[in-house]
């Protein structure tokens, strides 16, 4: 579907945030952690969709590459894949979606490689300039590998390497497509307790992701993070009798990158030359807007950066101090009810603080799996407007493999 140059800017303007500087009055309103390849946090699957965006210590299935790769060790299949397809900016668009493909492969009892590819299109869009007008079709991909090992009866461990690719192909020739490359690190601990008569599933897993280099769209004259991002969750599976179980799961997600400083940040720590006086005048004026703009993005200011320091400087970077940085943390928490693991209705909530994005969301899902496939649906009810998933139905398709090959009747015996 074509759209016009308006709403082609608008989706620029969504993927190019991190390039964008604020000049704020007040550290304490929006001041988001911004990064590029956004399409890199969208949530692949509609099981954990519809568990408010929870999978770092959930059941492993074959869409755990996003989540936690070191799940895959556990999984009863040898094999499996999925084919996942989520809908986005659905209220103002029709042609803009994430598909993404995924599967693993067991190599032995306690070794499994897994991959994936997710494609993020935005659609057909007009861009227009003062002689002509073109059809752009800006995209963003990113493809995946990862090896995982069982290192004990209950926990696991996985690296993962991904190469990434942005092209917004904005017919600009200061602008190019841009790439990068990035690790996975990836924990997963699988153990029991018993809950009065009931030997229950206790689980917890750790995945740092996208741990890698800068990504730029004008040949390194500026370059912007990518979203590296520290996922760390828990999960409870309770038994209620031989065919019913109920799972309870939690997720802590955090940004592994450094906060844009604000321009009254900028003015009080950087400008030392100013006095006092001066430097009131200028925050409440904006008078310096442009050498903070600037500043950002030579050598001395946030684009300076490297990848690895601002892993380590996102843990005490938040202009109003440690309140503030934990404001970037965002909660998930999930349920899901089985039947006979056949029949599963699951319900969650996500919640981002306000001065972080203020995405906050209910979600609901349900699924069904027989003996080879599994389908799965996830829908999205949204209680700030900021989100883009609001209203959305996301359908994730899985097979596995030793239940095709059973009903091929070609296993090998």
């Amino acid at each position: 579907m074509k759209k016009t140059s308006i709403i082609s800017s608008l989706i620029a303007a969504l993927l190019l945030l991190p390039s964008s500087a604020k000049a704020q009055d007040d550290w304490n309103k929006l001041n988001p952690v911004t990064y590029a390849v956004t399409s890199l946090a969208i949530a692949p699957d509609a099981r954990s969709a519809g568990l408010g965006d929870v999978g770092a210590a959930t059941d492993p299935d074959v869409n755990s590459q996003y989540w936690n790769p070191a799940k895959y060790p556990f999984c009863i299949s040898r094999a499996g894949v999925s084919l996942n397809y989520t809908p986005w900016l659905r209220q103002l668009v029709s042609d803009i979606d994430l598909a993404n493909v995924t599967g693993y492969y067991r190599l032995g009892d306690y070794d499994a490689l897994s991959g994936s590819l997710r494609y993020f299109s935005l659609g057909e869009v007009y861009t227009s300039n003062s002689s002509d007008a073109d059809i752009i079709k800006p995209y963003e991909m990113a493809l995946d590998v990862a090896y995982s090992r069982m290192l004990s009866e209950t926990f696991s461990a996985a690296v993962g390497l991904r190469f990434i690719y942005s092209d917004l192909n904005t017919h600009d020739d200061e602008k190019h497509p841009g790439s990068a490359f990035a690790a996975d690190l990836a924990l997963y601990h699988n153990g029991y307790i018993n809950l009065g008569n009931r030997e229950s599933q206790l689980s917890w897993g750790l995945n740092i992701s996208n741990i890698g280099s800068k990504i730029s769209y004008d040949e390194g004259s500026t370059n912007e993070f990518i979203p590296t991002n520290m996922r760390l969750g828990m999960a409870l599976l309770v038994p209620i009798d031989e065919y019913n179980t109920i799972t309870f799961a939690a997720d802590a997600n955090k940004l592994l990158i450094p906060t844009m400083p604000t321009y009254k940040q900028y003015i009080n720590q950087e400008r030392t030359d100013l006095s006092d006086e001066e430097k009131q005048n200028a925050i409440s004026s904006g008078s310096l807007s442009s050498e903070y703009h600037s500043w950002l993005v030579t050598g001395d200011g946030y684009n300076n950066i490297s990848p690895i320091s601002g892993i380590f400087k996102s843990f005490n970077d938040a202009p109003n101090g440690f309140k503030e940085e934990l404001q970037e943390i965002q909660w998930s928490a999930g349920v899901e009810y089985a039947y006979n693991n056949q029949f599963f209705i699951r319900g969650g909530y996500h919640y981002e603080h306000p001065n972080k994005g203020n995405r906050k969301y209910f979600t609901v899902g349900a699924g069904f799996k027989m003996s080879s496939i599994c389908i799965d649906a996830g829908y999205v009810i949204s209680v700030a407007q900021s989100n883009p998933l609001d209203q959305t139905l996301r359908f994730s398709l899985s097979f596995d493999m030793d239940g095709l090959q059973d009903i091929l009747g070609k296993r090998r015996r």
